[in-house]
């Protein structure tokens, strides 16, 4: 009896994520054979599993923390945009070769356009200078708007980010702005992208960021999203929501980063309506 092929996610821990139920349920919707299995993988033996990975002939990977950055040494090939990036979040075959790649800056991307949001020439600023940062400059830089600025608590980091960018966007200026400035910048902004860690974890915390940001700087028409998806309505967007601006929670960067890996492995579109009904079961 043939076996099915064998996909899966690495982390550490990694029993919490909701990839298995989501593929699993996009293989059985379009009839594909397919296992999705989740791998807890301690840090000291990525190299050991990435060796099994190439063995036992594991048709694609998911990666989450804390393996996006060091994997990227122990595959054949990074994509580009994923060097730019500095982490990989998927792993496809190329013959026998392992390619890496990163599915959240284009996810982020398709979310943004499943609300509605034209990317076209738009100014962005993107708060945090950590990896979802990185990945929202690549993904929207890529994805057509023209001037991204980027504002960090560590203003070192956020030029840092964009001296590491620059080659993956180049028809889209990227900047670092002092956090002072982010008053002026909010001003021009058509998309505020709020991709730290702040808006995650204890709610006092939470609130007294958002409200020590000059939100109120922003234009009517701007549109806000908070990477964090749990809470789904997070201190940010309630605060944005309540001026009547229109938000995009982070649940739809998840969604599509499974989506665009599970197309990469199939070579077919996604059920998105299997996907999303799996993962809004377990929210």
């Amino acid at each position: 009896m043939a076996v099915p092929p064998v996909y899966g996610i690495f982390g550490w821990p990694v029993a919490h994520s909701r990839s298995p139920a989501m593929h699993n349920a996009a293989f059985a919707a379009l009839g594909i054979p397919g296992v999705y299995v989740a791998f807890p993988v301690a840090p000291q033996r990525l190299r050991d599993a990435v060796t099994g990975v190439r063995a036992m002939g594991i048709a694609g990977l998911n990666v989450t923390l804390p393996h996006k950055e060091a994997i990227m040494d122990l595959v054949d090939a990074v994509d580009p945009a994923a060097r730019a990036i500095g982490a990989v979040n998927t792993i496809y075959r190329d013959g026998d070769r392992l390619v890496g790649e990163n599915t959240d800056a284009p996810g982020l991307a398709r979310a943004l356009s499943e609300a509605g949001v034209d990317l076209t020439d738009k100014h962005v600023t993107v708060l945090g200078a950590g990896g979802a940062a990185r990945a929202s400059v690549v993904g929207l830089g890529l994805a057509g708007a023209r001037r991204i600025a980027v504002a960090a608590r560590r203003e070192e980091a956020a030029h840092t980010l964009v001296a590491d960018v620059h080659g993956a966007v180049p028809n889209t200026t990227v900047v670092a702005i002092p956090m002072p400035s982010l008053a002026d910048a909010l001003r021009a902004t058509d998309v505020l992208v709020q991709a730290t860690s702040a808006t995650l974890g204890d709610p006092q915390q939470a609130e007294a960021f958002a409200r020590s940001l000059p939100l109120s700087a922003l234009p009517g028409h701007a549109v806000v999203t908070d990477l964090v998806y749990k809470p789904r309505v997070t201190s940010v967007l309630h605060i944005c929501q309540a001026r009547g601006l229109a938000t995009v929670d982070g649940t739809g960067m998840l969604l599509h980063q499974g989506a665009l890996a599970f197309e990469r492995w199939t070579g077919r579109s996604a059920p998105l309506d299997v996907m999303r009904g799996v993962f809004e079961s377990e929210m």
